[in-house]
């Protein structure tokens, strides 16, 4: 006993020390024996380290135990491993303990970092999951209800840009205090990524509770923060979703909560708004769409659909516009504007995009067998495809499969895709018309209106977006936004195509102001290639009716 490294007991069968080694004495202070060693555990591990005592006084092999024992100067974590002892005195029970302190502090603070954000010391998802299930079910049995706020910083990025992560981190970690000191010591703050935080409010749920505490967290967040001799002045805007009402599980109501504060951001930040089923979805119903996208993929379920260019004096079809398509076996057609952003994300926008320029190519030479004259082809390129290295040689193969001329074809770009990278934009650019191919700028004076890459960039064709069209001719503001795009392609030499006319008032304004090119539904809306090709054999195009407008479609 007085060799062994570790504490060493000797207890009768009640328990009680009746010899202990030198260092365990002094480590205890004991002063003499007799005393029980479940009296040098805390009380509320008393009664386990008696239940073990009893049962290794009656096994037939050794027993370990974790416990704390008090010391002369703090808790210390033992192992403790319990076995009998047979001597000349009769039977007792032998107690040796290791000091795992250590090893418990390492376990704790790899527990803590698996459900504990990093940098700010505040719960993460993982523990927020579990706090919001334990709320759930004391609503449930309590009827009390209570609400789930996702908070987002306002302005953020700009801070991480300019100033650098390290001032970042520090704003984020003033934040988190900040909002830890405003809300009650009931509630639950959790910071779940990025500027993210979420905050877990029993009791909040009528629209004066919600108003005061989500104000005294706007005008928290509104205070400036001093880093590094930096005066940063940030908001944050915030959303919410209320338990029963919207949801009843943790998922939903973060993924609801999450919705409100994006729209909060898109209507004006330094806001907070409660969720309304015309905020956008929880995430879940994207990440289906998007696996359902990857089925179609292989299904064949994506479809070209083709809307005709007309000469607006003759109303003669002259060319058409690619439109993609995704016809689902249960969700039917569904709109471009659901798809294709999800294509962007995923990279799935390559693979569709080189099929549908191969696919409109060789769509083009049966067009022209049934038209008897030549006519071209648009598609669109999306900005993910625009910047991808294989482009071209996309590109190539397609005109090589097709057999097609470069001169058939429009490329239709969008100016925020040329403007990511001009420098990059202008050597692609420059390389499509070494093919022939002419580019289009699609929506034109939407987005980074720039007259100078109309100078710097083998541009061919302005296309007028529809917003500039839908009031004319009553209004005077958009007649001379056209007037003037339609001036300054004439003396820059580009045709210029009108999107979006629907009635002859705008196609009689456009044709007397020189714009040879129209498109919209008064001439044809997107169809798919028989329908198209039926159309071209009859030659109905001069003799269509006006076509009233469907909603989602483009």
């Amino acid at each position: 006993m007085e060799a062994a490294g570790d504490v060493v007991f000797r207890l009768d069968p009640a328990g009680r020390i009746v010899a202990a080694s030198e260092r365990t004495r002094t480590l205890f202070a004991l002063r003499g024996m007799g005393a029980a060693l479940v009296s040098l555990a805390p009380e509320a591990d008393q009664a386990a380290l008696g239940a073990a005592l009893l049962d290794a006084g009656a096994a037939a092999e050794p027993a370990r135990l974790d416990v704390r024992l008090h010391t002369a100067s703090k808790d210390i974590w033992f192992e403790l491993r319990l076995g009998r002892l047979q001597h000349a005195g009769g039977a007792a029970l032998l107690v040796v303990g290791c000091d795992i302190s250590l090893r418990r502090d390492t376990e704790e603070r790899l527990r803590h970092l698996a459900t504990h954000d990093a940098l700010t010391e505040l719960p993460n998802r993982l523990l927020l999951s579990d706090r919001i299930r334990m709320v759930i079910a004391h609503a449930r049995r309590s009827g009390q209800n209570f609400s789930v706020a996702t908070i987002g910083l306002d302005g953020f990025k700009k801070v991480n840009d300019g100033l650098g992560h390290p001032v970042g981190d520090a704003v984020l970690r003033i934040a988190a205090a900040r909002l830890r000191k405003t809300l009650r010591d009931s509630d639950t703050l959790a910071r779940i990524g990025g500027d993210e935080f979420v905050a877990v409010l029993p009791g909040t749920c009528s629209e004066a509770q919600i108003k005061l505490v989500t104000g005294r967290l706007l005008a928290t967040l509104q205070a400036p923060f001093e880093v590094d001799k930096h005066t940063i002045y940030i908001g944050a805007s915030i959303g919410l979703a209320l338990f029963p009402e919207h949801a009843e599980d943790e998922v939903q109501l973060v993924a609801l909560a999450d919705a409100a504060m994006s729209r909060a951001k898109e209507t004006g930040k330094a806001r907070c708004l409660v969720y309304s089923p015309r905020d956008s979805g929880p995430p879940e119903h994207d990440i289906s769409l998007e696996a359902a996208m990857f089925q179609a993929v292989r299904e064949g379920e994506f479809l070209l659909y083709y809307q005709p260019i007309v000469d607006a004096p003759t109303r003669r079809i002259q060319g058409f516009e690619t439109l993609m398509r995704w016809k689902h076996p249960t969700l039917g057609m569904v709109p471009p504007v659901r798809f294709i952003p999800i294509a962007e994300t995923n990279g799935l926008i390559n693979l569709l995009g080189a099929w549908a320029l191969k696919a409109a190519c060789v769509q083009l030479k049966q067009f022209e067998e049934v038209a008897k004259r030549p006519l071209y082809i648009s598609v669109n390129i999306s900005p993910r495809q625009f910047r991808n290295d294989k482009f071209l040689e996309v590109l190539d193969h397609a005109l090589a499969f097709s057999g097609m001329s470069g001169s058939q074809l429009v490329l239709e770009i969008t100016e925020g895709t040329l403007m990511i990278d001009p420098v990059h934009a202008e050597s692609i650019l420059v390389k499509m018309a070494e093919r022939q191919a002419r580019i289009a700028i699609d929506d034109f004076g939407t987005g980074y209106s720039s007259l100078a890459y109309l100078k710097r960039f083998p541009i061919s064709v302005l296309k007028i977006d529809r917003a500039f069209i839908k009031d004319l001719p009553d209004a005077p503001k958009d007649g001379a936004i056209c007037n003037a795009v339609l001036d300054l392609a004439k003396h820059l030499g580009l045709s210029v195509v009108a999107e979006g006319v629907e009635t002859e008032a705008q196609l009689d304004y456009l044709d007397q102001r020189g714009c040879q090119y129209i498109q919209g539904y008064l001439t044809g809306k997107p169809m798919p290639a028989h329908a198209a090709m039926a159309a071209l054999k009859e030659d109905l195009y001069a003799s269509l009716m006006p076509i009233e407008p469907q909603a989602g479609i483009r």
